[in-house]
């Protein structure tokens, strides 16, 4: 067990589990606005800091970050005094973007299906039909700035009517450059005169909101495609900081969505319930309890190793665990390093050239795709890992 820390590791333990049981973990979904200004009342002091980065060493290469503090929020009003914001999608990116950007004191439109379950969520976090909530395209031909936040799919799907509204001088926004990146799969391509940017936030929507309520703000990538006007760099660092970000690196829209994609299949996502379950696996085989085998491979790994790792980096988490773990870690990383380099490298050429984004226009697209996309969900929840998950989770003290 890697949990042989010493009494200053497990004090930084015990300060991780604290914050992680408090106020942190308690924030599952996206919040209103009634709870943004409980939340301005007990964090008024943070959400003013500022931390004056520019330029920082990478591992020994310089790289310019932009931070909030270099777009306070009267510089934001004037950049945008005369914008509308029509937000295009009303899913946990566009949801927590849109209630960001409006706490800031945009003017902010959303546009989704009336009477469908986004219409009636933007409804219930205070948008007013016919006032800022309207259908796609009425959101779309009163906005200056579109912000497409559809899901990749439906991008595709609805840009013959969308395309007809983004109109010379207007802003056209997106949070991931697939669209643009794959437009021969797509169809979709930067129409003439309007600028084009990107702000990609590096996590959920529901991060997005979260962060920005606890005064902190995420990471996010920016990226032009086309300036037009002049300005489009400045105005999607602005944007950046209202619709949530805490600091920003400039990209291309082709490498974030490369490296997006990657990491979303790879150690993001997909690699990780791959390990899990190949370890969980492994340690049933070989006569382990669900329980034992859980905590071994998730539970310790997401409550305890993660956070310091997230916290101060690999090589202190191994300084401070146990010698034998300490060893050991050192001594395998090498053999799994080299057994899964093949299997990013394939990841990342089958990205590059356009293979995972058919197959995911192609799959998201079908008409049966969300009971077969819940009945791939259901294999992984009903599994004897994720089950045995569930009791784990139950017994953290704070569920007690």
């Amino acid at each position: 067990m890697l949990a042989r820390f010493s009494r200053r590791s497990l004090r930084g333990v015990s300060r991780v589990a604290r914050g992680s049981n408090g106020r942190v973990c308690r924030r599952v979904g996206v919040l209103s606005s009634q709870q943004l200004q409980n939340s301005l009342n007990v964090f008024p002091q943070k959400l003013d800091q500022t931390r004056g980065i520019k330029t920082l060493d990478f591992g020994g290469t310089q790289e310019d970050v932009i931070e909030r503090s270099d777009y306070p929020k009267e510089k934001i009003h004037s950049i945008f005094a005369d914008d509308t914001f029509s937000m295009l999608g009303y899913g946990t990116q566009g949801r927590g973007q849109a209630l960001n950007m409006r706490d800031n004191g945009l003017k902010v439109i959303i546009g989704v299906r009336e009477g469908g379950p986004s219409w009636d969520l933007a409804i219930s976090d205070g948008f007013v039909p016919g006032e800022t909530l309207f259908p796609v395209l009425e959101a779309a031909d009163k906005g200056s700035v579109i912000m497409y936040l559809l899901s990749d799919a439906g991008q595709k799907m609805a840009w013959p009517e969308v395309k007809q509204y983004v109109t010379p001088g207007k802003t056209l926004f997106f949070s991931h450059g697939f669209s643009l990146v794959y437009a021969d799969d797509t169809n979709i391509k930067a129409p003439e005169g309007v600028d084009v940017i990107l702000v990609a936030p590096k996590g959920s929507g529901t991060t997005v909101r979260n962060l920005y309520l606890e005064g902190r703000g995420i990471n996010s990538s920016v990226a032009v495609y086309q300036d037009v006007s002049g300005n489009a760099r400045e105005r999607a660092f602005a944007l950046g900081v209202a619709l949530g970000s805490g600091y920003m690196y400039e990209t291309t829209f082709e490498k974030e969505v490369y490296s997006d994609l990657t990491g979303e299949r790879g150690i993001l996502m997909g690699a990780i319930q791959g390990a899990f379950q190949a370890q969980y696996e492994v340690l049933r085989e070989n006569g382990h309890s669900p329980s034992e085998a859980f905590n071994e491979t998730v539970e310790e790994a997401t409550q305890s190793l993660y956070p310091l790792i997230a916290k101060n980096g690999m090589d202190w988490m191994y300084a401070n665990c146990s010698t034998t773990a300490q060893r050991g870690a050192l001594d395998w990383y090498p053999k799994f390093r080299d057994a899964t380099k093949p299997v990013f490298e394939e990841l990342y050429a089958e990205v590059k050239n356009g293979n995972e984004t058919r197959r995911t226009l192609d799959v998201n697209s079908r008409d049966d795709y969300k009971e077969s996309l819940e009945k791939e969900l259901a294999e992984i929840r009903e599994s004897e890992m994720w089950r045995a998950g569930q009791t784990v989770r139950k017994l953290r003290p704070e569920n007690n």
